[in-house]
């Protein structure tokens, strides 16, 4: 496997984003309307596909944050979508597991060296032994063939039951000898902190993060996401248009995985968190811990969007973390049956992007990378 220094990289990380949260710089002038430029662009692509809704959260330490919410919640007799509109993250959720666990071990609350079978007794006496560590299942590391049982998910079956499979799966390799995308192995996080802090993986998401970062539309779980009408219905794509499809409860199962809901006011508010603007909730110590370079990730580089421009790609605690044109960036994207989801952190610009769509289009990948690169000319005076 190939690595970074991790201490070199934690190093890095914390003056970085110590600077980020202690220079005080004045707002840039062009910024509002490079953003404004930006959201007439996406917009108009957006519109072009048909897509029904959609909501656009960008930030600037220094400047105001730019919310931009399109079209309605459901393709026949929706409302419009507003910055409180909830909208599924999918995988997005991700970064809530990663950001909340790099908190809990930096609060001496969860080892992430520690062995899962110390905390899980079910791993005691299978293949993982002591060898699986706690950062593997949020750095995708375990072992395991990708996506393991990810089609478990979609059944009936109950998520414990879902696990009692997986342990009798055999590794393709050895924790932390490679990469394998995980949901189900991903989410044991919630287990694990349960057994470690006797309170459960949703009560230390609401207390620890979406409260006292006032993300008001924030939630985990399918009840929440459909508590009144405000929220974005799933679409897919049919011969000539789109069609709302029924909200599944499936992907509920892996709530640290798949689980969360958000609104654009939401997201501008998670996008400064990581950003270093709410230190109390997640210390700078916190966030260079989640950003870590724990599993190389070489098939990302090969991206058709962007494969032009990534030199190196890692997964730390559920971030990847990539060398884009030579600029740091922190990233997640998320796909569910109706959904679609990025976010993208520039932690030396001080800049954060988020857009969720009510749809299973691709035309999200393009969009992103446009922004990525519309903002490194921007910063830079030259194109990408």
């Amino acid at each position: 496997m190939k690595y970074l220094n991790p201490l070199l990289y934690c190093l890095s990380a914390l003056c970085l984003l110590f600077s980020a949260v202690s220079f005080s710089a004045k707002a840039d002038p062009n910024w509002d309307a490079f953003v404004k430029k930006y959201g007439r662009y996406a917009q108009k692509k957006l519109k072009n596909k048909g897509i029904p809704g959609a909501a656009l959260s960008i930030v600037n330490i220094n400047n105001a944050d730019y919310i931009h919410t399109m079209g309605v919640t459901k393709i026949r007799n929706g409302q419009k979508v507003n910055k409180h509109t909830r909208f599924r993250l999918a995988s997005v959720s991700k970064t809530f597991a990663g950001s909340l666990s790099a908190k809990l071990a930096n609060e001496g609350l969860l080892e992430l060296d520690k062995p899962v079978s110390d905390y899980l007794s079910d791993f005691k006496n299978t293949v993982y032994k002591d060898d699986l560590k706690v950062f593997h299942l949020l750095s995708h590391s375990s072992g395991l063939v990708p996506n393991a049982y990810d089609n478990l998910i979609e059944s009936r079956m109950d998520y414990p039951d879902i696990v009692q499979k997986l342990l009798t799966v055999k590794p393709i390799c050895k924790p932390g000898e490679c990469y394998g995308y995980q949901n189900v192995m991903f989410s044991l996080i919630d287990d694990v902190i349960l057994q470690s802090t006797h309170k459960n993986y949703a009560q230390w998401l609401r207390e620890a993060i979406f409260d006292p970062l006032k993300m008001s539309d924030a939630s985990l779980g399918f009840e929440a996401m459909v508590e009144d009408k405000n929220f974005a219905l799933p679409h897919v794509r049919g011969t000539k248009r789109w069609y709302s499809a029924k909200l599944k409860k499936n992907y509920y199962k892996v709530g640290p995985a798949a689980g969360v809901n958000a609104s654009a006011s939401d997201m501008a508010i998670w996008l400064k968190a990581q950003l270093g603007s709410y230190p109390d909730v997640l210390s700078l110590d916190a966030l260079a811990k989640q950003t870590r370079p724990y599993t190389y990730t070489k098939k990302e580089r090969y991206r058709r969007v962007w494969k032009k421009h990534v030199n190196n790609a890692y997964y730390g605690l559920g971030w990847r973390v990539y060398d884009y044109a030579k600029e740091t960036l922190y990233y997640h994207s998320g796909w569910v049956q109706g959904y679609r989801s990025d976010v993208v952190v520039f932690p030396h610009l001080n800049i954060g992007f988020s857009l969720i769509v009510n749809a299973e289009t691709g035309v999200i990948n393009e969009l992103t990378t446009e922004f990525i690169d519309r903002v490194l000319e921007y910063k830079r005076g030259e194109k990408i």
